[in-house]
């Protein structure tokens, strides 16, 4: 695969993860979130699960047992980030939680500097702020005005930065990028349905009325797109990587306005251009200023 290839396959991933917030959204309506959480990716882990063992049947190298408590590890990781993403959407709209999600590109270095002393080009500090000043204005310019949701959908980003982390750190050496997804699928759906069945109302008829959500964040969100992931990271860059991965926002933006009639107001607005103009910088401006150097 080209680099090239690897990221149209990462923006399709975008494309995808977007119009999957509305899924998730409007599944809220049936059932509840950790159901849905469970019910999906235990359809991705069928969907997908042929291709990861026509994976190991061609691999030519074993995984270990501490490959699969790495990959173990992520599932769990994708779960936290999930779970606080399908309960934000309870209180949040789309578009709020597409562009919050972004954050990730904000807290991965942090976070890299905090667990591997991994620290980052002078940008991704003045981008930080820029991106909390969005989440400011997202918010209508103030501080109480940021719904539960919204927050439980910051802590959400904080899960996907940490599984780029690890899946960067970990788990790429294993050549076995669809292993890992099917496992962290399988994962995320055990532990949400352990969580959903003393919980949550389990009503077969509710089930039936989310189907069509189901299956569309099952293969498609779920299966296709976090499979894509795992495969499109191995043949590009990681700045490549996330600002490809960050168009999720604005498909979530486009797909919330066509679909379910969100709308932003100016200050909004401002926000999330302020928020996607932190990623973009965070990402670009260090690549552009080593351009410059190296031109003669």
């Amino acid at each position: 695969m080209t680099r090239l290839q690897a990221n149209m396959l990462l923006l399709l991933t975008g494309a995808i993860w977007g119009m999957g917030f509305v899924a998730q959204s409007t599944a809220m309506a049936a059932i509840g979130p950790f159901l849905f959480i469970g019910l999906r990716f235990g359809v991705a882990t069928v969907a997908i699960l042929p291709l990861a063992l026509r994976e190991a049947r061609v691999s030519g190298r074993a995984l270990s047992l501490r490959d699969w408590r790495v990959f173990a590890g992520i599932g769990a990781i994708l779960f936290g980030g999930m779970a606080a993403q399908q309960a934000g959407l309870m209180t949040t709209s789309v578009t709020n939680s597409g562009f919050l999600t972004g954050l990730y590109l904000i807290f991965v270095p942090f976070l890299g500097v905090a667990l591997f002393r991994d620290f980052p080009h002078w940008v991704v500090w003045p981008s930080a702020f820029a991106a909390l000043g969005g989440v400011f204005l997202l918010s209508g310019g103030r501080l109480d005005g940021l719904k539960t949701g919204d927050w439980l959908t910051i802590l959400c980003a904080g899960f996907w930065a940490l599984q780029i982390l690890f899946i960067t750190r970990y788990a790429n050496h294993t050549g076995r990028p669809v292993t890992l997804a099917v496992t962290q699928f399988a994962v995320t759906a055990v532990l949400a349905l352990a969580v959903a069945l003393p919980f949550e109302r389990i009503d077969f008829s509710a089930i039936r009325l989310a189907v069509p959500e189901i299956l569309f964040a099952g293969v498609f969100a779920g299966g296709i797109a976090f499979t894509m992931q795992t495969v499109g990271q191995r043949h590009t860059t990681a700045a490549n990587a996330a600002i490809i991965l960050s168009s999720e926002a604005l498909f979530a933006a486009l797909f919330g306005a066509l679909m379910l009639g969100d709308r932003l107001n100016g200050m909004a607005a401002l926000g999330c251009a302020l928020i996607f103009a932190a990623m973009l910088a965070v990402e670009l401006i260090p690549l552009a200023l080593k351009r410059r150097a190296l031109t003669p």
